[in-house]
């Protein structure tokens, strides 16, 4: 077979760096997006910030001259412009508050050119001011503090004492063994293991050790069981104080041999086996449910984690409306001197043109992230107007499907924009990813959302009478005399998604 040159015209899709980088910014969550930026200030000289604290510092202009502090309000608002004659006007506040996008920020026109000499910067757009009337809500952030550990609080407690170094010994070992829930992970003989043998340690020293690890805050502390922790807890005289004797004795009993009856709501044996009445037994029941069966987590070392929405939504004469949320928006720009020296020498540093490059990509595409998510939070909140009014019973169907025709994007895209980001609701912070939802037929021939319906099964749950709980049966009987025909086992799904307990551990006397 003869070989032979040819020519062929094809059209394939090639993704540009831009384009990989636009994709990739928009899946990532708010924390993501904040560690790929520190990552690109740190490599990338062109780039920093607007609210940088040096940039209140005096500045060594290209010519030798010093430049006086800027003011980062009006940077913004010229970016990508020839610097302000002070004619121009700046953007007017809207009626939420914000500050309005430029119609060059919307147009996503960045100033390219660099004969333009401007300053690019990005995110100043929804910045509230200190003087607007709902200032209140311009921070949504919490400080997160972390007090003292479990164990320094125990070790606080033996260092009070005035003990022999053999015992202070023996009770720093245990102590070392109490995990975060301050229960004791290992058995006395497992720990006996671990005491060098020419100490001669015998059963008695260690449960006198123990004994004192019990005695300690918080009460339950050093418990090897449930069973142990409540019985330790039961001891304490803040807990038993003014309490009638035979209720306290009632407790004690049920707490050391019949937990597991009392957890599978078996009150007919208990009242067999503990042989008092309802009331008696009720009681002692509601006086357990105010102990603490972790008695640890209250000195958890691990730092609380805050969801910090993208995009807050207000109630407006027209309606409800979305507005991105101003802290969460990077506030960038490129490097003035930077900039001027590469405009007046083109071609002369070829490494600092592509990072000016890549630094004008980065703004364009962080801004198409939020102008994205602003898009497409505006039309889910247009489809599920009657959520924000009435809450999550009157949550409509909602697809993937129908968001992206309506905006103009592809469903993956607008998959990747109702990840990990979050909206604040009157109803609290949710998921964007939580106003999609399947839908079930209505008797009457309409459609009602899965989010609605167990909205509705939560609430039934709630109402019920606790001595005669409702069953999944009963339930779906309940949701069809409304017009909603789903079957049990549907029932059961949406109940412990929901995290309700079946029909016989809710029951209570």
């Amino acid at each position: 077979m003869k070989q032979t040159l040819q020519f062929r015209l094809s059209q394939q899709l090639a993704l540009t760096p831009q384009l990989q980088q636009s994709i990739r910014l928009l899946q990532l969550s708010t924390l993501e997006l904040n560690q790929e930026i520190e990552q690109a200030l740190a490599e990338n000289p062109l780039l920093e910030r607007v609210d940088d604290p040096m940039d209140g510092a005096m500045r060594i202009l290209p010519n030798g001259g010093l430049e006086a502090p800027r003011a980062s309000s009006s940077e913004y608002e010229n970016s990508g412009r020839p610097e302000s004659s002070g004619s121009e006007e700046t953007a007017p506040a809207d009626q939420f508050g914000e500050t309005a996008y430029s119609n060059d920020a919307q147009n996503g026109e960045r100033g390219d050119d660099w004969d333009s000499g401007g300053s690019e910067s990005f995110g100043e757009h929804g910045q509230r001011k200190r003087g607007d009337e709902d200032s209140e809500e311009s921070s949504y952030l919490q400080v997160a503090t972390v007090g003292t550990s479990l164990r320094d609080h125990l070790t606080s407690q033996l260092h009070a004492l005035n003990c022999p170094p053999r015992d202070r010994g023996l009770v720093t070992l245990l102590i070392d063994e109490v995990n975060a829930d301050g229960y004791l992970q290992l058995e006395l003989e497992e720990l006996r293991t671990l005491v060098p043998a020419e100490l001669d340690i015998d059963d008695s020293e260690l449960n006198g050790a123990l004994n004192l690890l019990q005695s300690f805050d918080p009460p339950g502390v050093g418990a090897r069981s449930v069973a142990e922790c409540l019985q330790l807890q039961l001891a304490a005289p803040d807990k038993v104080l003014n309490l009638p004797p035979k209720l306290i004795e009632l407790t004690r009993s049920l707490v050391r041999d019949f937990l597991p009856l009392l957890a599978a709501h078996d009150f007919v044996k208990l009242k067999r086996a503990l042989r008092c009445d309802d009331d008696s037994l009720r009681a002692a029941q509601q006086l357990i449910k105010t102990l603490n069966p972790r008695p640890g987590a209250q000195f958890s070392s691990e730092e609380p984690s805050y969801v910090i929405p993208d995009v807050i939504v207000k109630k407006t004469r027209a309606g409800w409306k979305a507005v991105l949320n101003a802290e969460v928006m990077p506030k960038l720009r490129i490097n003035d001197m930077y900039a001027q020296i590469l405009k007046r020498n083109r071609g002369a540093n070829g490494a600092l043109g592509g990072q000016l490059q890549e630094a004008r990509w980065l703004l364009k595409n962080v801004q198409q992230r939020f102008d994205t998510i602003l898009r497409v939070a505006q039309a889910i909140v247009e489809r599920q107007r009657s959520f924000f009014s009435h809450g999550a019973v009157a949550m409509r169907p909602l697809v993937l499907r129908e968001i992206a025709d309506a905006v103009g994007l592809h469903e993956s895209t607008v998959s990747r924009v109702t990840t990990q980001k979050f909206m604040l609701t009157p109803y609290g912070t949710l998921e964007l990813k939580y106003f999609f939802g399947s839908h079930v037929a209505t008797e009457s021939g309409g459609v009602a959302s899965s989010t609605a319906i167990r909205e509705l099964i939560k609430q039934l749950v709630t109402q019920e009478n606790s001595t005669t709980p409702l069953s999944d049966s009963r339930i779906a009987e309940l949701l069809g005399e409304q017009g909603i025909m789903v079957a049990r086992r549907t029932v059961a799904k949406y109940r412990e998604a929901l995290k309700i307990a079946p029909v016989a551990q809710r029951k209570s006397i």
